[in-house]
């Protein structure tokens, strides 16, 4: 019999609906996948089997009474500790925060899943106050790949990938500022979307701004449809949320299967202005081929503008001071020693630096709305290399000490408020996992959706 914590989100529900099997021994196998693998990898910052358990009965009396909540009922899915909490508490990697609380609120999403019926797996790791493309803190510590625990899962939703990856839960819950859900997703093979900004409603409001979005992460798009679905609903905390979609992302058997013809394609090995490790290139000029294959006419384009890192290092290190200018400066003294060298740096900043970088970015998006007129999406690898070791914050020979050094295909779409997702298209020899990047137009999530979904029955990987 196959072991629940390997069955996606869809099979699950499957399983529920047709009686063989329980939300509460698919909660009891997602625990006992924690405590035996999150040992290697770290994904998990707090476990509570007593509520998850709670929760899980609950779902099974509602399924066993024809009353279920919503379509994730009884689904197991973890949650980045930066997404407040109801009930437990949201330390963001942090010594800083105290962990007694109150913790009396849900973050929009959180609430979402909550009113759906899922099972809360638990809390997973981040980076001090989520600010890098790694995931270890003062608090946690080291976060791993289940592909190769001597490697960084990513970040700054490491956790989140390394839980589905590892079978520790089929949903996760993440957020991304500069790639923090589709750097670990390629990292660990695992699929993922950065939503347009607003689609999934987000409070209380980063500190990073405009640049922060909540992403799902999850072993197959359709695991990522139903999870979207669930959680793209209104919520008056956030101003700044889209109106929930006219149409849902799940897509029917029929849709899912549909070919691309009529996609205007472009791909774009390096942005213009990225180093791609071979293997990495390779793999993704072969999954370019694919979408080819199904139709749509692919291009090799570049979009047209250059490296914007320094321009989005102004907007995130002065989001980065923003988050800890309430410390005392012994609490200061206690954070990840390269966060304080940001915070400082950001810190210096003037209005007039933090103006002329929030330009840029409006100019950034000026050329891709252009650029999404004559092409319905934009491939890019995902990540210029493999996953390196874990334990540092930029591997070797990187330009930078800081994670925007290693991360040139991400950060740019967090800076337009594009959806992006990152899909698994192969190993390298060594086993180590690739994504490839599918971008599209502002508000087009659901193309970029079913173009994945697309490649996903062309190229499974799951």
């Amino acid at each position: 019999m196959t072991d629940p914590a390997d069955l996606s989100a869809a099979e699950l529900i499957d399983e529920y609906r047709a009686g063989t099997l329980s939300p509460v021994e698919a909660a009891r196998a997602v625990l006992a996948r924690i405590e035996r693998d999150d040992p290697k990898v770290n994904a998990f910052c707090l476990v509570d089997a007593d509520t998850t358990l709670e929760m899980a009965r609950a779902s099974a009396d509602r399924w066993r009474r024809g009353a279920t909540l919503g379509a994730l009922d009884g689904v197991p899915v973890s949650i980045k500790d930066v997404l407040l909490t109801r009930g437990w508490p949201t330390l963001r990697g942090s010594t800083t925060i105290d962990p007694s609380g109150p913790w009396t609120e849900d973050a929009p999403s959180v609430a979402r899943l909550r009113e759906q019926g899922a099972v809360f797996a638990g809390k997973t790791t981040t980076p001090e106050f989520a600010w890098k493309g790694v995931t270890d803190s003062p608090l946690t510590g080291v976060t791993r790949n289940p592909a190769d625990p001597s490697r960084t899962a990513g970040g700054s939703s490491g956790g989140a990938a390394a839980a589905v990856a590892s079978g520790m839960a089929p949903l996760a819950l993440g957020t991304d500022g500069g790639g923090s859900v589709r750097i670990p997703a390629s990292f660990t093979g695992t699929f993922t979307i950065k939503p347009t900004y607003g689609r999934i409603p987000h409070y209380p409001a980063s500190p990073f701004g405009t640049l922060a979005h909540v992403g799902p992460i999850t072993r197959t798009v359709e695991d990522a449809e139903l999870l979207l679905d669930a959680v793209c609903g209104p919520d008056a905390r956030d101003w700044s949320a889209l109106a929930p979609p006219s149409d849902p992302f799940l897509l029917s058997p029929g849709e899912r299967a549909a070919d691309l013809t009529g996609l205007r394609v472009a791909f774009s090995p390096a942005l213009g202005f990225a180093t791609v490790d071979p293997e990495v290139a390779a793999l993704v000029a072969a999954a370019a081929e694919t979408f080819a294959e199904l139709g749509a006419k692919v291009e090799e384009a570049d979009p047209g503008f250059g490296d914007p890192v320094e321009e989005f290092e102004v907007l995130w290190f002065a989001g980065a001071a923003k988050v800890v200018e309430h410390l005392t400066a012994e609490q200061f003294a206690a954070l990840d020693p390269n966060l304080r060298e940001g915070c400082e740096r950001g810190a210096r900043y003037s209005a007039l630096d933090y103006l002329t970088a929030t330009a840029r970015r409006m100019e950034l998006g000026r050329l891709m709305g252009l650029f999404h007129e004559r092409y319905d999406l934009l491939l890019t690898p995902t990540m210029p290399i493999p996953a390196f070791g874990a334990g540092v914050d930029a591997p070797a020979g990187s330009p930078s000490s800081h994670w925007t050094g290693w991360t040139p295909f991400t950060y740019p779409f967090n800076m337009t408020q594009q959806p992006a997702a990152s899909v698994p298209c192969g190993t390298t020899a060594a086993g180590l996992p690739v994504g490839l990047q599918v971008v599209g137009a502002r508000h087009a999530d659901a193309l970029v959706m079913r173009a994945c979904s697309a490649f996903e029955v062309a190229r499974p990987w799951s």
